[in-house]
């Protein structure tokens, strides 16, 4: 006899919530109404061409012409491994810029695929000079450069202008992280000369978390034509996924098909808005966080030539229990802002305003609270 569940389950009742920290960001509705719709199969006609559509998206979000953009089957992480994967072979040197949490991560993941890996390390709320990079590669000669465009922990927005060209300068291929920037901020791959990148279906594109987008070039893609052995991940494999997702539609796993559905919409709102609208609104509303913080004599962390509108860090005053805020946020006004990671744990809050989070009503909602509310939390 099988064991007896000995209590009823009740159906799922989920607690609505203003999420207005690192991501995910709110779902916009026809986003959700999109999910909703019943699965079809992952080879039926219509979902062939719904790929198509989904590819297409994606490369003009991206500024790209590259063959080979699709999201993957799983979260930003996954993608973010996937550029790896895929171009890295043991011994090859990976230079990674480190100035936040996700340098570090992009660093840990490379060495996992046996990479010879060295890094450049910046204070966290800062950038990378075109001198910094330019004196890195010629000291390391790496394979790879791997740089944070919009780094997550820290809100800061790196600077890219001139660095496709160094890496062409010096043979090594360009690998970016637009896990907060995709949809929101000024993104130029081809223009930049980016061989690489990925990002997630959370942040600026308003769909829930499932997907991770993902691109490579002709340069990348000599690279992986060149591996002396199979890349090391089944499951990430471009060069595996390139048949499900390229011309020859040959099955490779099952896809999240409504994950699919929900991209597709996310991607679809946008191209209505407008590309530069999207940014447009994104940089407008963080303006109005900013300048609305600081007048309330609030410190931001990052100056503000190199903030990410899409994720303000908001240095917590001295005297303020900067997690009891949090919560207090989250149980008594059903507002999610993040805290600090890594070196910035307990020193910042991190406030988003990615997708369709990013409006001025949410903007004025946050900045009445943290009027109204933290004074109550000075000791």
């Amino acid at each position: 006899m099988p064991n007896t569940f000995d209590r009823k389950v009740s159906p799922l009742l989920v607690p609505e919530r203003l999420l207005l920290g690192p991501g995910p960001s709110n779902s916009h509705p026809l986003v959700l109404k999109a999910l909703a719709n019943q699965p079809v199969g992952h080879l039926d006609p219509f979902y062939i061409d719904l790929m198509a559509e989904v590819q297409d998206l994606l490369r003009h979000i991206w500024q790209t012409n590259n063959r080979l953009t699709l999201p993957m089957s799983g979260t930003g992480s996954a993608a973010m491994e996937a550029t790896i994967a895929n171009v890295v072979e043991p011994g090859d040197t990976v230079l990674v810029g480190i100035k936040g949490y996700f340098g570090n991560r992009l660093a840990d993941m490379a060495s996992r695929y046996r990479a010879n890996v060295q890094t450049i390390e910046k204070p966290w709320g800062t950038v990378f000079s075109l001198e910094e990079l330019e004196e890195a590669l010629i000291k390391f000669r790496p394979a790879v450069l791997a740089l944070v465009h919009a780094e997550t922990s820290t809100g800061v927005c790196q600077p890219m202008d001139g660095v496709g060209e160094l890496c062409r300068k010096y043979n090594c291929l360009l690998l970016l992280d637009t896990v907060t920037s995709l949809g929101s901020v000024p993104l130029y791959l081809d223009e930049w000369k980016v061989d690489l990148a990925y990002s997630c279906s959370q942040k600026g594109l308003s769909c829930p978390p499932g997907l991770g987008p993902f691109t490579m070039n002709i340069r990348a893609e000599e690279k992986l034509n060149k591996r002396e052995g199979k890349v090391p991940n089944w499951y990430l494999d471009v060069s595996l996924l390139n048949k499900y997702w390229g011309s020859d539609r040959v099955y490779h796993h099952t896809a999240p098909v409504n994950m699919n559905f929900g991209i597709r919409e996310a991607l679809r709102l946008i191209v209505d808005e407008g590309l530069e609208n999207s940014w447009k609104r994104h940089h407008e509303n963080a303006v109005l966080l900013w300048n609305g913080l600081q007048e309330l004599g609030l410190e931001l962390h990052v100056s503000q030539e190199y903030r990410l509108p899409t994720l303000t860090t908001v240095k917590i005053p001295e005297g303020i229990d900067g997690k009891a805020f949090s919560l207090h946020l989250l149980n008594n006004h059903a507002i999610e802002i993040g805290g600090g990671l890594g070196e910035l744990a307990g020193k910042v809050w991190r406030i988003g305003l990615m997708g369709y989070n990013s409006q001025k009503i949410n903007v004025e909602k946050i900045l009445n609270i943290f009027d109204s509310e933290l004074v109550k939390f000075k000791s």
